[in-house]
Protein backbone atom coordinates (compact mmCIF):
# COMPACT_ATOMS: atom_id res chain seq x y z
CA UNK A 1 0.00 0.00 0.00
CA UNK A 2 1.21 3.65 -0.68
CA UNK A 3 1.26 6.35 1.08
CA UNK A 4 -1.91 8.67 0.09
CA UNK A 5 -1.38 11.94 -1.59
CA UNK A 6 -1.36 14.64 1.33
CA UNK A 7 -4.61 16.79 2.12
CA UNK A 8 -4.52 19.91 0.03
CA UNK A 9 -6.50 23.09 0.54
CA UNK A 10 -9.20 24.12 -1.19
CA UNK A 11 -7.81 27.02 -3.21
CA UNK A 12 -10.21 29.72 -6.18
CA UNK A 13 -9.13 28.34 -9.90
CA UNK A 14 -6.48 29.96 -11.49
CA UNK A 15 -6.32 30.59 -15.63
CA UNK A 16 -3.53 28.04 -15.17
CA UNK A 17 -5.85 25.52 -13.07
CA UNK A 18 -8.72 26.38 -15.91
CA UNK A 19 -6.34 25.26 -18.56
CA UNK A 20 -4.73 22.34 -17.00
CA UNK A 21 -8.45 21.14 -16.68
CA UNK A 22 -9.21 21.30 -20.61
CA UNK A 23 -5.79 19.40 -20.92
CA UNK A 24 -6.77 16.53 -18.60
CA UNK A 25 -10.61 16.22 -19.91
CA UNK A 26 -10.32 17.76 -23.30
CA UNK A 27 -13.31 19.70 -22.61
CA UNK A 28 -13.38 23.63 -20.54
CA UNK A 29 -14.90 22.65 -16.79
CA UNK A 30 -18.57 23.54 -16.29
CA UNK A 31 -19.36 24.57 -13.50
CA UNK A 32 -16.12 24.70 -11.85
CA UNK A 33 -16.34 26.56 -8.37
CA UNK A 34 -12.96 25.48 -6.91
CA UNK A 35 -9.54 23.21 -6.90
CA UNK A 36 -10.98 20.95 -4.37
CA UNK A 37 -7.43 19.32 -4.31
CA UNK A 38 -4.25 19.48 -5.98
CA UNK A 39 -1.55 16.37 -6.86
CA UNK A 40 1.39 16.26 -5.09
CA UNK A 41 2.73 17.25 -8.99
CA UNK A 42 0.46 20.56 -8.49
CA UNK A 43 -1.70 20.29 -10.80
CA UNK A 44 -5.55 19.73 -9.75
CA UNK A 45 -6.60 16.30 -9.55
CA UNK A 46 -9.99 16.71 -8.25
CA UNK A 47 -12.47 19.84 -8.65
CA UNK A 48 -15.48 21.12 -6.88
CA UNK A 49 -18.38 21.77 -9.56
CA UNK A 50 -21.70 23.82 -8.54
CA UNK A 51 -24.77 21.79 -8.09
CA UNK A 52 -26.29 23.17 -10.73
CA UNK A 53 -24.90 23.79 -14.24
CA UNK A 54 -24.39 27.00 -16.01
CA UNK A 55 -27.86 25.98 -17.77
CA UNK A 56 -29.76 24.72 -14.34
CA UNK A 57 -29.03 21.06 -15.06
CA UNK A 58 -28.95 19.56 -11.79
CA UNK A 59 -24.87 18.02 -11.43
CA UNK A 60 -25.09 16.16 -8.09
CA UNK A 61 -21.59 15.62 -8.75
CA UNK A 62 -20.02 17.41 -6.04
CA UNK A 63 -16.16 16.38 -6.27
CA UNK A 64 -14.89 15.14 -9.81
CA UNK A 65 -11.65 13.58 -10.41
CA UNK A 66 -9.82 15.43 -13.31
CA UNK A 67 -6.13 13.81 -13.41
CA UNK A 68 -5.75 11.25 -16.49
CA UNK A 69 -3.35 9.59 -14.42
CA UNK A 70 -5.19 8.68 -10.87
CA UNK A 71 -8.78 7.88 -13.48
CA UNK A 72 -6.47 5.47 -15.32
CA UNK A 73 -5.38 3.62 -12.07
CA UNK A 74 -8.74 3.74 -10.56
CA UNK A 75 -10.46 2.37 -13.97
CA UNK A 76 -8.23 -0.67 -13.25
CA UNK A 77 -9.26 -0.99 -10.15
CA UNK A 78 -12.99 -1.15 -11.22
CA UNK A 79 -12.39 -3.36 -14.10
CA UNK A 80 -10.64 -6.05 -11.35
CA UNK A 81 -13.85 -6.03 -9.31
CA UNK A 82 -13.36 -4.00 -6.57
CA UNK A 83 -16.37 -2.13 -6.62
CA UNK A 84 -18.69 -5.56 -6.66
CA UNK A 85 -16.12 -6.51 -3.43
CA UNK A 86 -16.71 -3.14 -1.73
CA UNK A 87 -20.45 -3.93 -2.25
CA UNK A 88 -20.60 -6.74 -1.04
CA UNK A 89 -18.64 -5.93 2.60
CA UNK A 90 -21.17 -2.83 2.93
CA UNK A 91 -23.66 -5.96 3.65
CA UNK A 92 -21.90 -8.10 5.56
CA UNK A 93 -19.46 -5.57 7.83
CA UNK A 94 -22.28 -2.69 9.79
CA UNK A 95 -19.76 -0.56 10.79
CA UNK A 96 -18.44 -0.35 7.71
CA UNK A 97 -21.72 0.34 6.43
CA UNK A 98 -22.32 2.79 9.29
CA UNK A 99 -19.02 4.83 7.74
CA UNK A 100 -19.78 4.62 4.57
CA UNK A 101 -23.48 6.10 5.24
CA UNK A 102 -21.60 8.93 7.40
CA UNK A 103 -19.63 9.85 4.15
CA UNK A 104 -22.77 9.96 2.20
CA UNK A 105 -24.32 12.56 5.01
CA UNK A 106 -20.98 14.44 4.85
CA UNK A 107 -21.13 14.29 0.74
CA UNK A 108 -24.88 15.54 0.75
CA UNK A 109 -23.60 18.44 3.59
CA UNK A 110 -21.06 19.44 1.63
CA UNK A 111 -23.09 19.93 -1.26
CA UNK A 112 -26.26 21.40 0.53
CA UNK A 113 -24.09 24.07 1.75
CA UNK A 114 -23.33 25.55 -1.84
CA UNK A 115 -27.09 24.50 -3.04
CA UNK A 116 -29.73 22.09 -1.94
CA UNK A 117 -30.38 19.41 -4.38
CA UNK A 118 -33.41 17.18 -3.24
CA UNK A 119 -34.37 14.07 -4.61
CA UNK A 120 -31.21 13.95 -6.12
CA UNK A 121 -28.60 11.32 -4.14
CA UNK A 122 -25.33 12.18 -3.07
CA UNK A 123 -22.99 10.17 -5.96
CA UNK A 124 -20.87 7.22 -6.58
CA UNK A 125 -23.49 4.71 -5.41
CA UNK A 126 -23.61 6.39 -1.70
CA UNK A 127 -25.11 4.52 1.04
CA UNK A 128 -25.71 1.58 -0.16
CA UNK A 129 -23.58 0.33 -2.84
CA UNK A 130 -20.23 1.45 -4.95
CA UNK A 131 -21.22 2.27 -8.04
CA UNK A 132 -17.91 4.68 -9.04
CA UNK A 133 -14.91 4.69 -7.31
CA UNK A 134 -13.46 7.87 -9.14
CA UNK A 135 -16.34 9.69 -7.00
CA UNK A 136 -15.41 8.11 -3.98
CA UNK A 137 -11.67 8.84 -4.21
CA UNK A 138 -12.56 12.02 -5.25
CA UNK A 139 -14.65 12.58 -2.16
CA UNK A 140 -11.62 11.18 0.16
CA UNK A 141 -8.66 13.25 -1.34
CA UNK A 142 -11.25 16.51 -1.26
CA UNK A 143 -12.27 15.91 2.34
CA UNK A 144 -9.67 14.64 3.40
CA UNK A 145 -8.63 10.58 5.18
CA UNK A 146 -11.05 9.46 7.74
CA UNK A 147 -14.54 10.87 6.15
CA UNK A 148 -14.81 8.11 3.12
CA UNK A 149 -13.59 4.74 4.37
CA UNK A 150 -14.15 3.24 0.58
CA UNK A 151 -12.74 6.19 -1.14
CA UNK A 152 -9.62 5.97 1.35
CA UNK A 153 -9.34 2.12 0.60
CA UNK A 154 -9.23 2.61 -3.21
CA UNK A 155 -6.30 5.50 -2.86
CA UNK A 156 -4.20 3.24 -0.54
CA UNK A 157 -4.30 0.51 -3.46
CA UNK A 158 -3.52 2.47 -6.27
CA UNK A 159 0.20 3.31 -7.23
CA UNK A 160 1.38 6.75 -6.81
CA UNK A 161 -0.28 8.45 -9.91
CA UNK A 162 2.24 11.46 -9.64
CA UNK A 163 5.40 10.14 -9.38
CA UNK A 164 6.35 9.93 -12.63
CA UNK A 165 5.24 13.99 -13.29
CA UNK A 166 2.19 15.45 -13.97
CA UNK A 167 -0.48 14.56 -16.43
CA UNK A 168 -0.37 17.75 -17.88
CA UNK A 169 2.03 20.27 -19.34
CA UNK A 170 1.74 24.07 -17.07
CA UNK A 171 0.81 26.80 -18.83
CA UNK A 172 0.53 30.33 -18.05
CA UNK A 173 -2.37 32.40 -17.34
CA UNK A 174 -2.79 32.82 -21.23
CA UNK A 175 -3.15 29.04 -21.88
CA UNK A 176 -0.46 29.20 -24.40
CA UNK A 177 2.31 26.64 -23.07
CA UNK A 178 5.27 29.52 -22.78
Amino acid sequence: MQTPPPTTSRTEPTAADVEAFKQQLGRPPRGLRAIAHRCPCGQPDVVETAPRLPDGTPFPTLYYLTCPKASSAIGTLEANGVMKEMTERLGTDPELAAAYRAAHEDYIRRRDEIEVLAGFPSAGGMPDRVKCLHVLVAHSLAAGPGVNPLGDEAIAMLPEWWAKGACVTPCDSKGDGQ
